[in-house]
């Protein structure tokens, strides 16, 4: 009688509900858990249901069983002929209350336990490149793919973009919020915009693997460039880097000089782009100013401005997140082989058609399959016969080109965002390094080349097999614009490497 009696407090329509939704979850929780630790895969909406939807439906489940209960009470309570006390009795001598309390205690276990466990692989699920790339996948997905091909593919997005610490987690989890709702909602930008406010200071992150003190000095690469003609002339220039380092360290001149020293300066544009005034702290403490001749800023203008101290991120603006040009890409498919350079007009038929605008990836990829075998079809059709093979395989190599770097959901190319590592295709170094920014006493920011890099050898077209180069040879004889004018005034247009073309008309 008294186990019907107790038993018909949770014999409700509220705590029936309850209880099922509490086993199903519990259920789902263990089921889901035991299948990502089986199989090893991570997907983000079933992490997102593993370890938030079907948790707090467990919880809201095992709510509704005491609240549906409690009502039952109250109302037999409210009944003249029950003679229910305020609060429950507990007398452990009575064996069905006994029972009924050992069960409480090891389902209060069973319970914080999966909940627990739940809470911690949420914890981590939250910080995983997974919840970060793949779960807001319009919005996130060019920064994921561009990550996941760049040389910080095994770097976490939080560490870098999550510092240690409470009140790092905080910042970001509530900056997180904001920007669920704008994708819940819609609100976001068509493009997402850069640099990124309050980003954790390079020295906690950039630091951590790249060590300034032991930077050596300086670094040989050879840059293999193509030509978009029927040959796909091959170049090559053989560089020295100039990497240098902090004062500290035994290599102090070079290109890491700026982070061993205090540089502050102004850009008047987002991007910052335009650097207008310089300030550089030398050994002695004194201050050395450095103003753009031909748009200086007032010392009002100045005074007002907000400074920002250089650091690793104002060169190496892109670290984990590089598009890349086509006509890159495709020098880079040409010297591993994925390409077959003897394809004539290899190089130039594929960027003219990735380059093109596109409603979507798949009409862009659908070009690329079309276009390229009916190029050879009507101009080589010979070569397009012999040739299949090579032909099916560039297609599909283009289509990766295209996949890396152009994103129409998001408004998004390969020049979309300029990268400041050198200057081929955006101002990059030439944004302080150009000649125009002049001290008070006449010193200037040279623009002289071999500051950050010497050329070793140089082989192309136009220089006579074995001949000695010392100084950078064009491909093309542009006289004094070489000097004049920014590498990126020509290259940053559709990411060919031009050797006489359309784009060296004008000079």
């Amino acid at each position: 009688m008294a186990l019907r009696k107790y038993a018909g407090y949770a014999w409700n329509m509220i705590s029936l509900v309850g209880m099922i939704l509490a086993v199903t979850a519990a259920g789902l929780i263990i089921g889901f858990l035991s299948y990502e630790g089986i199989t090893g895969v991570e997907k983000p909406y079933l992490g997102l249901m593993t370890y938030f939807l079907f948790p707090g439906m467990l919880i809201f489940g095992l709510i509704l069983v005491p609240v549906g209960a409690f009502l039952v009470r109250q109302k037999r309570r409210a009944h003249p002929d029950e003679d229910i006390p305020a609060f429950p009795r507990v007398d452990f001598n009575d064996p069905h209350k006994r029972h009924l309390f050992i069960f409480f205690i090891f389902a209060s276990i069973g319970f914080v336990l999966l909940v627990s466990v739940a809470s911690l692989k949420g914890f981590e699920f939250t910080e995983s490149t997974t919840f970060c790339g793949e779960l807001c996948h319009v919005v996130m997905e060019p920064e994921h793919v561009a990550w996941k091909n760049s040389p910080h593919a095994k770097v976490k997005c939080v560490e870098c973009h999550v510092g240690p610490g409470a009140a790092w987690y905080v910042k970001a989890k509530l900056s997180g919020m904001r920007q669920l709702y704008a994708v819940v909602f819609k609100t976001y930008p068509e493009t997402i915009h850069t640099p990124i406010d309050n980003l954790r200071p390079a020295r906690d992150t950039c630091e951590h693997c790249h060590w300034p003190e032991k930077f050596y000095a300086g670094r040989q690469k050879i840059f293999y460039h193509y030509a978009p003609n029927e040959e796909n002339s091959p170049r090559e220039i053989n560089m020295l880097i100039n990497i240098g380092g902090t004062p500290k360290s035994a290599h102090s001149k070079g290109i890491h000089w700026h982070i061993g020293s205090e540089v502050t300066y102004i850009a008047t544009d987002r991007q910052r782009m335009n650097i207008p005034y310089i300030a550089v702290k030398e050994k002695d403490g004194s201050i050395t100013e450095y103003v753009d001749t031909d748009k200086p800023l007032t010392r009002d203008e100045v005074a007002k401005a907000g400074k920002r101290v250089m650091d690793c991120l104002d060169c190496h603006n892109r670290p984990a997140h590089v598009y890349r040009a086509p006509g890159i890409e495709m020098d880079e498919s040409f010297v591993s082989g994925r390409i077959d350079r003897s394809l004539p007009y290899m190089k130039k038929v594929a960027v003219e058609i990735v380059t093109r605008p596109y409603k979507n990836k798949e009409e862009a990829k659908a070009a690329i399959a079309k276009e390229i075998p009916a190029y050879y079809a009507e101009k080589y059709p010979a070569l397009a016969k012999s040739k299949e093979k090579e032909i099916k395989k560039a297609v599909s190599e283009v289509q990766d080109i295209y996949e890396r770097n152009f994103f129409p959901a998001m408004k998004l190319a390969w020049n979309t965002y300029p990268n400041h590592i050198g200057h081929f295709y955006t101002p990059g170094c030439f944004r302080c390094h150009d000649g125009k920014h002049k001290a008070a006493d006449g010193r200037i920011i040279s623009k002289d080349c071999n500051m950050c890099h010497s050329v070793l050898s140089q082989k192309q077209e136009n220089i006579p097999a074995g001949a000695k180069t010392t100084e950078f040879v064009h491909p093309v004889d542009i006289g004094d614009e070489l000097f004049k004018t920014n590498c990126s005034e020509c290259h940053s247009a559709g990411g060919q490497d031009v050797p006489g073309g359309e784009q060296h008309s004008k000079h």
